[in-house]
């Protein structure tokens, strides 16, 4: 049987000979329950298989001990931090700043960046300086972080207006999802596939439409050269009586 609720504290932990309680819950190395023994039995099992006791809970009643290969615990323990941290993605938050009174091609340069930290999954951070006498004047700001904002659409989102902070006005772009695009794609695509089915159900109909049409004629012209073939014999008969 195993023990279970009982979790490794991230600190370090007390092993061998520094653990000095009377009794320990024992855990085997192979995991199962060993009960309650006391702390010099328990050291003893663990040197007989030449493997560590470690206090995996010292805040229990008694305290849990477990036997185990401390070294390669803890080997084992750095190499899943560390591939924890390698798979996980960290968002951070860039900043652009400009002022009010900036020229186009800078304005464009910025809007770039921003446009590639968004791709890259970060938030951005646009702030709008005011100059002296330009601080009366904030509606010039606002006008600039929604132009910003519009010319950044395509990769990330910002809700509300523009907030003023002292001497300066900001906006945070956040990135859009991944597969926003390619949902409206499918969307495209399926709304185009209707159009085509029903284009094509529209042809198949006036094709339809027009065979009936020539057979309606042929029969009818089969018919006028039958009456015809009728009256030229009666015609006939008549005529040798």
């Amino acid at each position: 049987h195993r023990l279970e609720g009982f979790s490794i504290a991230k600190q370090e932990l007390p092993i061998n000979n520094q653990i000095r309680e009377r009794e320990v819950r024992l855990i085997g190395a192979d995991g199962a329950q060993l009960g309650i023994v006391s702390g010099r039995d328990a050291q003893n099992m663990a040197d007989e298989k030449e493997l560590d006791l470690v206090m995996i809970s010292p805040g229990a009643v008694p305290p849990v001990c477990k036997i185990m290969d401390y070294g390669k615990f803890i080997f084992e323990k750095n190499k899943r931090d560390k591939e924890a941290k390698k798979n996980q993605k960290i968002v951070e938050t860039k900043e652009i700043r400009m002022f009010s009174t900036i020229d186009t091609n800078d304005f464009n340069t910025k809007v770039s960046h921003a446009c590639g930290f968004l791709k890259n999954g970060d938030k951005v951070k646009v702030q709008v300086r005011f100059r002296k006498r330009a601080i009366a004047h904030p509606h010039l700001g606002e006008e600039l972080l929604i132009k910003f904002r519009e010319a950044c659409s395509e990769f990330g989102s910002h809700e509300g207006r523009p907030v003023m902070e002292g001497r300066q006005m900001m906006i945070l772009l956040t990135p859009k999802k991944s597969g926003s695009p390619a949902g409206a794609s499918g969307a495209s695509d399926k709304a185009g596939g209707t159009g085509t089915a029903d284009k094509a159900g529209a042809v198949g109909a006036a094709d339809k439409a027009v065979g009936a049409d020539k057979v309606s004629t042929a029969g009818a012209a089969n018919k006028s050269d039958a009456a015809g073939k009728t009256g030229a014999a009666e015609k006939a008969a008549q005529e040798k009586k």
